[in-house]
């Protein structure tokens, strides 16, 4: 990584607002007015400060930013999660949060707290680094998101129902593109604008594009193609890879890829766009949404075209969803070559979909994950206190210089499971019981983000993967559907705790935790997932009492 020298400044403001991104007005969360939120450039080696002021205080909420898929190896305090890293950002002030771009290629930010990222809290972010294949432009992200008219906290109630009452989950309305999309207005009483428009994309004939695709929904995982081209896959993550071609890529919650796309079609033709979310779970798809609109469309308009004009071209055959997993590890193999050492540690994690007696909720290694807002673990661990609660779920890893995560899914839905602060070697994926063998055992595959396939008690799917333990940081290994984080799908890995003691945390990270306890001693917070610490107001002379 270079130093460059320069910092990139960048002022967030996170607040409540009327959005319609497919035409159907909704209760939205946007930053600095728009969604999906302002794009955040930089290049490799770069500082980036960030300022967030929380604008939510009609609701009484705090916020919080992940910067998705950075190492933060110099600023373990700065990955933007409550109760880990930080405690919330209180109504009405403000957070800087200063990290390095220590990483290169694609990737998104979104809050950390609660469900809210699923109402809009999120954007794109692109650190410009080596080319490690030619193309011609630069076309941006484009961020894939499944899509709900309900806001999210209605949502995080219906996860959070008690088993009692048989909540289904929460379905996607609809599937939107670089936050557009169109829908039936027939189809709901809520305010809405027919025909509301999709994204657009010049082609030159004889151009090649550089796609940057980002799965920023809350549960669906995507199939992306685009009519009548082929893609070439250049990275996964933030890796790049040895380029390989296809004609679609799947990508779930929080997985980003980088492809190019040559124009070399027609120059007065047109194409679609498309990004799939399959059939629904109930038709024995892969995501829990609506099959009347599972599809997210763009148009690609060459040249000569009519730009007014309604494309006539047919979809690739493998354009649907059908296969709730990433690409064969065969075909992905990182660039740069690495070799994974022999672990110090290799430990099973099972998955697992139960009922605590009052909800459904998941559980990883025996354990459904509780935060603590008013606890920032990171924090205390650095004052020596390593007294963590049993439901904070904390893996200390200890000295172990690498460890290696053997994933059991037992559960009957596939899971992107996100682990922050490192990348990580997928060495093996599969159903049944993993039987030791590695692809690509000199160069396997490297990411931050992999799906594991759905699985049962019987017959688990699985996931192996194995990172380097070389900072000091307490990260978050969780899936990344939004409606299951909610519910508890999380762990916390610790590595090098004595480390950790010999921190120098800024000032404004642990002020996070005095401004949130003075906010809490008089306010209840609303908060009913995995954060929970819900604060209650017994009506006793005005005392605040906490209730678990």
């Amino acid at each position: 990584m270079p130093d460059t020298g320069v910092t990139r400044y960048y002022n967030f403001t996170v607040s409540y607002q009327t959005i319609a991104p497919d035409g159907v007005q909704k209760d939205g969360i946007v930053i600095n007015g728009q969604y999906p939120g302002p794009l955040i450039e930089a290049n490799w080696g770069d500082w980036i400060s960030v300022t967030v002021y929380n604008e939510l205080g009609a609701k009484n909420e705090g916020t919080s930013i992940h910067w998705h898929g950075l190492l933060q190896k110099e600023t373990p305090w700065s990955d933007g999660v409550p109760g880990v890293t930080q405690c919330p950002i209180v109504p009405g002030q403000s957070l800087t949060y200063l990290f390095r771009a220590d990483q290169y290629g694609t990737s998104w930010y979104h809050s950390h707290y609660s469900a809210q990222y699923s109402g809009g809290a999120l954007g794109p972010m692109i650190i410009y680094g080596p080319n490690t294949t030619q193309y011609d432009v630069d076309l941006g992200p484009i961020m894939l998101s499944d899509w709900y008219h309900t806001d999210y906290y209605t949502l995080v109630e219906q996860t959070m129902a008690p088993a009692v009452e048989h909540v289904p989950p929460p379905v996607s309305d609809n599937n939107i593109m670089n936050g557009m999309g169109t829908f039936d207005c027939s189809q709901t009483s809520l305010p809405c604008t027919a025909n509301a428009g999709v994204p657009k994309f010049k082609f030159q004939s004889g151009t090649s594009y550089r796609l940057r695709l980002i799965n920023s929904g809350s549960d669906g995982t995507q199939k992306f193609s685009i009519d009548g081209h082929t893609l070439t896959v250049i990275a996964n993550d933030f890796i790049p890879v040895n380029p390989y071609t296809a004609t679609s890529v799947t990508l779930g919650v929080g997985q980003r890829t980088d492809v190019i796309v040559t124009a070399n079609q027609d120059s007065s033709s047109a194409y679609w766009v498309r990004s799939n979310l399959g059939p629904g779970r109930k038709a024995g798809g892969c995501n829990d949404n609506n099959p009347e609109a599972q599809t997210a469309f763009g148009i690609i308009y060459y040249e000569d075209s009519d730009t007014t004009s309604v494309p006539e071209s047919t979809a690739q055959p493998d354009s649907m969803l059908t296969y709730c997993g990433n690409d064969d590890l065969s075909k992905t193999t990182p660039l740069n070559p690495s070799t994974p050492p022999t672990p110090d540690s290799t430990v099973e994690i099972p998955i697992q979909a139960l009922n605590n007696g009052t909800h459904n909720l998941f559980y990883m290694s025996g354990v459904t994950f509780r935060a603590d807002y008013n606890d920032a673990l990171l924090l205390s661990a650095n004052q020596g206190d390593f007294n963590f609660p049993a439901d904070a779920n904390v893996h200390n890893y200890g000295t172990n210089s690498s460890v290696r995560l053997v994933v059991y899914n037992h559960n009957a839905m596939p899971h992107p499971m996100h682990l922050h602060g490192h990348d990580f070697w997928v060495l093996a994926e599969g159903k049944g019981h993993w039987d030791g063998n590695i692809v690509n055992p000199q160069n396997p595959q490297m990411r931050d983000t992999q799906l594991i396939q759905a699985g049962t008690d019987g017959v688990p799917s699985y996931i192996v993967i194995q990172y380097n333990l070389d900072h000091a940081q307490i990260n978050p290994f969780h899936c990344h559907i939004s409606w299951h984080n909610s519910a508890g799908f999380n762990l916390l890995a610790m590595e090098n705790p004595a480390a950790i003691q010999a921190l120098d945390i800024p000032d404004n990270i642990k002020n996070t935790c005095t401004a949130w306890a003075t906010f809490t001693s008089g306010v209840i917070v609303d908060q009913i997932d995995s954060g929970l610490r819900k604060r209650i107001n017994l009506g006793v002379n005005g005392a605040i009492a906490t209730k678990e």
